[in-house]
């Protein structure tokens, strides 16, 4: 019998991203709202920043089954350039879970700080002061009603730093924060939002044709695939053990590390015993 000159190794196939059960998810995260809300604040009324895209409308159609849609205010608050299917897209949210819904226009909120520049600003900065703006509003607001904003940011953006600090960041509850952007999609569709809204392209709609695959140079799918692993404290030498490619899990290890301070409180110099987070931790915060 021949001996063979070579060995032909199996392709190894990289796991691709976690899934969850979407109903036993959503169900939790309705029932984590009222306890956070309701329970412990004494709350049942809410106010979510309604962009248009995936992330806001699932945080509103979890808020309409844990309040009712009566109690839930969201808030459009386009900018000049924002896409006019941002809007149209968060109204077809507000009709489908009879959200109670007001327009905001921030143009001349954030328009009336950059006339007062000498040079114009990029458009990251612009985005910064347009999340910082509506972040204000949606506090404002939530004053108004004596209700609580509630957050729309997933794990992934949050793990990218892909976020405005002290903005988009901001809202005290946040039922996605836990959730990979995939499994976001996932949980949507479960939730019921249409699927033109869960199937375009996320971006934060600042610049024609932008979009957050193209700013990460990968897709979602590439992303949390490897998060996964990231995140349970695999090495860099260990996540391309399971087979992913390189140029993937550099990209993920390169944003995970470079903005690690985004997911933390204000670094405080500690001169005693009994610094605020660092040392102080009553039961409650902990």
């Amino acid at each position: 019998m021949p001996i063979p000159i070579y060995r032909i190794e199996p392709i190894r196939q990289a796991p691709p991203a976690p899934r969850i059960n979407p109903r036993l998810v959503a169900d939790w995260l309705v029932k984590f709202l009222v306890d956070e809300c309701t329970r412990r604040r004494g709350i049942e009324k809410v106010v979510i920043g309604l962009s248009g895209g995936v992330d806001s409308a699932v945080a509103a159609a979890l808020s309409a089954r844990a309040f009712g849609g009566g109690n839930v205010l969201a808030i459009r608050m386009p900018y000049r350039i924002s896409s006019p299917t941002s809007l149209t897209d968060a109204q077809a949210i507000v009709n489908q879970y009879g959200l109670k819904c007001e327009t905001i226009d921030i143009t001349a909120m954030v328009d009336g700080y950059l006339c007062e520049l000498e040079t114009p600003p990029n458009p990251t900065r612009i985005g910064n002061i347009c999340a910082r703006c509506r972040t204000a509003i949606l506090f404002d607001q939530s004053a108004a009603i004596s209700g609580l904003p509630i957050g729309t940011g997933n794990k992934t953006e949050r793990f990218f730093g892909y976020f405005t600090w002290h903005a988009d960041d901001a809202p005290p509850i946040n039922p996605l924060g836990d959730l990979l952007k995939t499994q976001v999609w996932d949980l949507a569709r479960e939730l019921g939002i249409p699927e033109h809204i869960v199937a375009k392209p996320p971006t934060a709609d600042l610049v024609a044709g932008q979009t957050d695959e193209g700013d990460f140079g990968i897709t979602y799918q590439e992303a949390d695939a490897v998060l996964y692993f990231v995140a349970k404290g695999y090495t860099r030498e260990q996540c391309l053990s399971l087979g992913y490619e390189p140029r993937v899990v550099d990209i993920v290890w390169k944003r995970v590390a470079g903005t690690h301070w985004k997911r933390r409180l204000p670094t405080v110099a500690m001169l005693t015993d009994s610094s605020i987070n660092e040392y102080y931790l009553r039961p409650v915060d902990y």
